[in-house]
């Protein structure tokens, strides 16, 4: 097989990508390991930039988010029995953020990739990148019980963190950071309508929690528990009974509860690999940056990278320009620092500490004092929430 542009990675990346490159005119294959069903139904995030829904709306993947989102204006701190409201819009000058599954923008962009293409191949195993040094990078597949091969022009990686687009990669050209956290997050998915109009991000001595949403009948809610915690350890009961408690503040106020549908543990970590680019290769999402979810981050850095990746192959395909290409790993990388850090700050701020330190402790809550009291501190946080420019 032969293509401009090999994509491996059926997930949003990956997905998105390609619609951006077709409606370009590029032509491109995507290569995903696994099935249709199983991509459009894994629990990935839901919380989406301003910058991600103007990407979906401006390659025509917004149809059911503009009817199905929901847009919040805002979300809610909670500590020391209070609940603060963070108004985005005053904040940012309007911007807002908007709560759509990956699972649904998934299933949107497989229903677009299938009726337009270019084309999409699922149960395709990635099994290496060959030269992607030369003008002609090549990935070896296996489909269909047969081992072929895809040369390309260029390779996009968007394969995720445990991808093999990054074996690639010579290791004397590269450098990873990464830091581990010690806690994880007990996620669920309840048939239970939302107790809350917007997010909410509770802090409190008995650990961190947070409440959103799925859809108006459909809740997520986290709780941060200890690392190596079994979810069948949890019963449904003991979840609800905790989440109440920290969510608890001094005024009136209920947690909706319903039947529990889903239960894992999210391990919480933050990795970026430098650089993006070796050759004519390319890494974008999971597969170049992981960050905790505190910030919501991760699906929106992988929309970012590939609009950046989209508007530099657009311009090569028309001007023979590689300006931006060139770039790309710098302009990226640029950004997902800002929210690696972003994450990382929210992270520390909110998570009660395993240790039980207790000038840590008192540093939290100067931190949430801060946001809640000044105007400056308040907006610095909604900007990098609803997200910074992307790179140009």
């Amino acid at each position: 097989m032969r293509t401009t542009v090999g994509i491996i990675g059926g997930g949003p990346a990956g997905l998105l990508l390609a619609r951006m490159l077709h409606r370009a005119g590029i032509d491109c294959v995507v290569l995903e390991s696994r099935t249709r069903e199983y991509v459009e139904h894994r629990q990935r995030a839901g919380m989406l930039e301003q910058g991600t829904v103007d990407a979906l709306r401006a390659c025509g993947a917004a149809e059911r988010l503009e009817t199905e989102g929901l847009v919040h204006q805002g979300i809610e701190l909670r500590f020391a029995g209070e609940r603060h409201h963070i108004d985005f819009p005053v904040l940012t000058g309007g911007r807002t953020v908007t709560i759509y599954a990956q699972t649904e923008i998934v299933k949107d962009l497989v229903a677009l990739q299938l009726a337009e293409g270019p084309p999409l191949l699922f149960e395709a195993e990635a099994l290496a990148v060959e030269k992607p040094e030369s003008d002609t990078p090549v990935v070896r597949f296996l489909h269909e019980g047969r081992e072929q091969t895809l040369t390309c022009d260029w390779i996009a990686g968007c394969d995720g963190f445990h991808g093999i687009s990054r074996e690639a990669f010579p290791t004397a050209t590269c450098r990873t950071y990464e830091h581990d956290y010690p806690y994880s997050w007990l996620g669920i998915l309840a048939d239970v309508p939302p107790s809350c109009e917007e997010l909410i991000y509770a802090r409190g001595e008995r650990g961190f929690a947070l409440h959103s949403m799925r859809s108006p009948a459909v809740s997520r809610l986290y709780l941060q528990v200890p690392n190596g915690t079994d979810p069948d350890d949890w019963s449904d009961e003991r979840i609800w009974d905790e989440l109440a408690a920290r969510f608890a503040i001094d005024a009136d106020w209920t947690l909706e509860r319903g039947p529990i549908t889903a239960k894992s543990v999210t391990p919480m970590r933050s990795y970026v690999h430098e650089p993006m680019r070796h050759g004519r290769l390319l890494l974008a999402g999971d597969a170049a940056h992981i960050v905790p979810p505190t910030g919501a981050k991760g699906l929106n850095l992988a929309v970012s990278d590939v609009s950046v990746l989209a508007r530099a192959l657009t311009a090569l395909h028309r001007t023979g320009s590689t300006q931006l290409i060139d770039r790309y790993s710098k302009l990226c990388l640029s950004r997902a620092w800002q929210a690696t850090r972003f994450s990382y700050d929210m992270t520390r701020m909110l998570h009660a500490q395993p240790n039980g330190d207790a000038f840590e402790s008192r540093m939290q809550l100067a931190r949430l004092r801060r946001i809640t009291a000044s105007h400056h501190a308040a907006a610095e946080l909604a900007a990098n929430y609803t997200g910074l420019p992307l790179p140009v």
